[in-house]
């Protein structure tokens, strides 16, 4: 599963330098490029207008759009990323700092769900994806309170399994808040989505670097090809 790794202009809240897998593709959206030079790293494409850096890039390959545009710097790296084959993104400096860039990333967690891709919003110490008609698997080194949100209307036959709040073919809808602050209870756990979006957001283990995102993303299943794999 190729691995796409975006960088944004926004606030990492004192987050600790990431360990990108080199051979993944790694972006940076705009003002990501200033973040990646205090970490040392180099980015293998800048995308965006480059009005939060100030100026364009002038030693990586670069990506330029004018101000004036639909798409977030953001969701134009997260083209770039679907052009290069990646099909798993891990998405940082995209929490925090203005709401209206947040949501917008939140949209682009439900848009990358629903073409079958794993997408993590990644910041110092939240974790957010969207599971869209399919499982989402927790190892049990993932420990703390997990909320899951209805997004861009009804989840139906939602199933959730290993937390202290289990569900069982249930509905989840957009005016009510009841996924919030369910909690791990040190063992593995699964989120299951047959119909609908499922935004989920989770405090990444300090312990284990390994298991900040769900250890399986299981895009397009159903809750019963789930069951019948546990078998």
């Amino acid at each position: 599963m190729p691995t796409c790794y975006i960088f944004g202009a926004g606030d990492y809240g004192g987050m600790p330098c990431p360990a990108p897998d080199w051979d993944g593709f790694v972006i940076a959206a705009d003002g990501g490029c200033a973040k990646l030079a205090q970490w040392g790293l180099r980015p293998q494409l800048a995308v965006g207008d480059f009005d939060s850096l100030g100026r364009v890039p002038a030693d990586v390959p670069v990506q330029q759009f004018p101000a004036e545009k639909d798409d977030s710097d953001m969701m134009l790296a997260v083209r770039a990323g679907l052009a290069h084959g990646c099909t798993r993104f891990l998405l940082y400096g995209g929490l925090g700092g203005r709401l209206d860039h947040t949501i917008a990333n939140l949209q682009i967690l439900d848009a990358l769900a629903r073409q079958g891709c794993a997408a993590f919003l990644l910041g110092a110490d939240t974790v957010l994806t969207a599971v869209n008609c399919g499982v989402l698997r927790f190892s049990a080194r993932h420990t703390g309170i997990l909320s899951l949100f209805a997004w861009g209307g009804t989840a139906t036959g939602v199933t959730l399994r290993g937390l202290r709040y289990p569900l069982t073919d249930g509905t989840l809808c957009c005016d009510r808040p009841i996924g919030l602050s369910n909690e791990f209870l040190g063992q593995e756990a699964a989120v299951c989505v047959q119909n609908g979006t499922l935004l989920a957001l989770w405090t990444p283990p300090t312990d284990d670097p390994a298991a900040i995102c769900p250890t399986h993303f299981f895009a397009r299943e159903t809750v019963a090809d789930d069951r019948e794999r546990e078998g």
